[in-house]
């Protein structure tokens, strides 16, 4: 099968709320998907009707070539989700909460004990096994989360903003261990709000707004399409900055940024970097960078929807507008 998860024409609404309004992406076999947008975009909503948690009122959906509404049953034996906070019981061990999931999964006793044990080896939390999840840091409840999504062995896993509050290093291991599963043929539909991730982890992007696809590529392809990039600057001597950014605001035409000691300006035309070297050295300036990079999925990002992520966490949810 090419296609893991494909969706035409998705429509959701809560009440006089839209959250959905023609939603339609496909997600290739053994790849990641980075479903991103502001928060009320819909992105959740998504989540929830491909993981068959509510149903369209219009379009259609599959996974694993299951229709999401006739043939629920079906599809919730190939797929994990993992919500944006972790859903373990803090009372019970970690072994024990993937236990429990095991049986309630119909699984025999010994073979949902096996899986435990692998899995709590696998997610680097068998020291930790025999403690209560309470007793777990934030980074090792969401490996405990995540490894709890995998105990019926999914071939698709729903990562609703996996990494809210975690810090850098336990993000890292996340990543990590998603890498690791995509590797092994798990296909990931993944929302976020960290374009960073999206941008690590991503085969695809799909971006939504207010319930409608507004762009859709590979990171590098939806870079490009901002047709532009920047030139940074950095004099040796922050007393040439007035030299810098005159130099720079007269060979690329626009008004350069500056922060701290570092000048910034977009630019269309490549040869603006070397006639910027010209210039700068014909002053008698020195740089300590000097560089032309491409756009940044944050700018793609404020590109299309005329506004920067947010750091909240998302607001949608069944039965309030998202």
């Amino acid at each position: 099968m090419d296609h893991a998860i494909q969706a035409e024409g998705l429509v959701k609404r809560f009440g006089k709320t839209t959250a959905l309004d023609g939603v339609s992406l496909s997600v290739r076999t053994g790849t990641v998907l980075g479903l991103l947008g502001p928060n009320g975009a819909g992105k959740t909503t998504a989540v929830r009707i491909f993981a068959t948690l509510l149903r369209p009122d219009d379009g259609h959906a599959s996974v694993g070539g299951y229709d999401v509404g006739r043939q629920a049953h079906q599809v919730r034996q190939l797929v994990g989700l993992t919500g944006q906070y972790a859903a373990v019981d803090e009372m019970l061990t970690g072994t024990e909460n993937l236990l429990l999931i095991g049986r309630l999964l119909g699984m025999p006793r010994p073979a949902a004990k096996q899986r435990a044990r692998e899995l709590m080896s696998d997610f680097d939390l068998a020291g930790a096994a025999d403690r209560a999840a309470k007793t777990y840091s934030g980074g090792m409840r969401r490996r405990l989360d995540l490894a709890a999504s995998l105990v019926g062995r999914p071939s698709m896993l729903f990562l609703d903003e996996p990494t809210t509050g975690l810090d850098p290093r336990a993000r890292n291991e996340l990543w990590a261990l998603i890498r690791g599963l995509v590797a092994g043929g798990v296909t990931v539909l993944l929302t976020t709000q960290y374009l960073d991730e999206a941008d690590a982890l991503a085969d695809e992007i799909t971006v939504i707004d207010h319930g409608r696809v507004i762009a859709a590529g590979t990171p590098d392809e939806l870079k490009a399409k901002t047709g532009s990039q920047k030139l940074v600057v950095r004099p040796e001597d922050e007393s040439h900055l007035p030299v810098v950014t005159s130099v720079v605001a007269e060979l690329t035409e626009t008004t350069p940024e500056v922060d701290g000691a570092r000048v910034t300006a977009p630019v269309t035309d490549p040869a603006v970097l070397p006639a910027v070297v010209r210039r700068l050295d014909d002053a008698g300036v020195l740089v300590t960078e000097l560089t032309l990079r491409g756009a940044s999925l944050n700018e793609v990002f404020l590109s299309l929807t005329g506004r920067p992520v947010e750091d909240e966490t998302d607001s949608e949810s069944e039965g309030r507008p998202a």
